[in-house]
């Protein structure tokens, strides 16, 4: 970085390139997996809190042992989940051109 700013780089160029750009892959991955988190948190708090929503719905189609809405509630989870991991994954992409795969892989 030192070498950098003595050829002549204005100090926030080198600064982007050398430390934000390669501190943004394990910083994303961990926003991932809170918002991921989140996702499965927000159905226990409206049960705890007795909120009308989609945590509600599964606890009650538990207790009913109604399969498809419960099936239905995983299938929204599971889908949620898979669209976090895919914006992560295509932010890698963003952030660090190192990460996108070569023509013919």
């Amino acid at each position: 970085m030192l070498i950098a700013v003595a050829r002549g780089l204005p100090k926030r160029i080198v600064l982007w390139r050398h430390t934000v750009r390669n501190s943004l892959l394990p910083v994303t991955t961990a926003v991932g997996m809170q918002i991921a988190g989140l996702i499965a948190g927000a159905f226990v708090v409206e049960y705890a809190f007795t909120l009308d929503g989609i945590g509600a719905l599964l606890v009650n189609s538990v207790q009913r042992k109604d399969c498809a809405v419960v099936q239905a509630i995983a299938l929204i989870m599971v889908v949620a989940f898979g669209v976090v991991n895919l914006v992560v994954d295509l932010l890698y992409a963003v952030i660090d051109p190192r990460v996108r795969l070569k023509k013919g892989q």
